[in-house]
């Protein structure tokens, strides 16, 4: 689209330079419309960071001109927010102005499942940076408080997405980090029905599994009065349970479970019998509440990696070496 539009706006723009500007009248004048339109045009791609070109472009008067690398020093940039590589604010400064993507205030990342069409979304979301971590294609999307939630919804819609919060500029990387943590938990197929997953609608999950080995040890320590229950029992339990602690009461958790209230209120004396008068300490009810979520988003996550397990053997399966023949057919020998 950008190529399709690049000579009309190149044109324009030569127009606005030749009539504006008094010194650029002759200059261009000298060099022919088609030279001059060609130049902007060029000038225009390295800028926006869509070409990388060394090629010295001749003026008249002998007048050389070698463009600015802007895409080495986007991906420069793209580095030190990320975390990769260490700068100092000075350096930083300058190799954003190299770049020609001053850094701004707040920053938001974005975390893709496919590289693809990642320099159009780029672009339709106001020039953010673009780069990969790990294998990961990430943008860095310019002042968040432009680019609205619907906005991000309508850019990312059929793409498989985490959208990182909104962060200073200062603290790119921890953006970056928590997008790139929810798409690996997130199902990851995209599709004309996908959406992308925002940090801020998971803050709790993702601070609850921030570390698996500390978030197994809080289960183990407070719901150890399960143990010795079937797994059917403690599943109800379980649910029962945290349900009354989310809503407050019993006929709050009977909404929720779709319940009679008396079910809940059978199930609780269970419970109690099981925790004993810890239950009314408000220290104990929030670390029960967390461990019961703890356990639900591990278990989530262990059946997630589980399907993605079969889906990546399934695929395997399907691949069958190719024969000295058949490959020489390939291969057009």
């Amino acid at each position: 689209m950008l190529r399709k539009e690049l000579p009309a706006l190149a044109e324009k723009m030569t127009e606005e330079l030749r009539s504006g500007f008094p010194a650029f009248s002759a200059l261009l004048a000298e060099m022919g419309a088609e030279e001059s339109r060609r130049a902007v045009e060029q000038a225009m791609l390295v800028a926006l960071g869509y070409q990388e070109t060394t090629e010295r472009v001749r003026r008249p008067k002998d007048l050389v001109v070698t463009p600015l690398p802007v895409a080495p020093a986007r991906r420069e940039l793209f580095a030190a927010l990320a975390g990769i590589k260490d700068v100092s604010d000075l350096a930083l400064a300058e190799v954003a102005r190299c770049a020609g993507w001053p850094v701004p205030r707040l920053v938001q990342a974005i975390a893709l499942a496919s590289p693809a069409e990642a320099p159009q979304l780029a672009a339709a979301l106001g020039d953010a940076l673009t780069g990969t971590v790990d294998g990961d294609t990430c943008l860095f999307v310019p002042d968040p408080a432009t680019q609205t939630r619907a906005r991000l919804e309508a850019a990312l819609k059929g793409r498989a997405a985490a959208v990182g919060h909104a962060v200073p500029a200062g603290d790119t990387a921890s953006s970056l980090r928590w997008a790139r943590a929810l798409l690996a938990l997130s199902p990851g197929r995209g599709g004309p029905d996908a959406r992308p997953a925002f940090v801020d609608d998971h803050l709790s999950a993702l601070l609850l599994l921030q570390d698996e080995s500390l978030a197994r040890a809080l289960s183990s320590r407070w719901l150890s009065p399960l143990d010795d229950l079937t797994p059917r029992q403690s599943e109800r339990l379980e649910v029962t349970l945290l349900a009354w602690l989310e809503g407050g009461g019993a006929p709050e958790a009977a909404k929720v479970l779709q319940v009679h209230p008396q079910t809940v209120r059978y199930r609780l004396r269970q419970i109690e019998k099981l925790f004993g008068p810890a239950l009314r300490d408000p220290r104990t009810r929030f670390e029960l509440e967390m461990a019961l979520r703890s356990r639900r988003l591990m278990a989530h996550v262990r059946r997630y990696r589980s399907r993605a397990g079969r889906r990546a053997r399934a695929v395997a399966s399907t691949i069958r070496p190719l024969g000295v023949a058949r490959e020489a057919r390939v291969n057009g020998l």
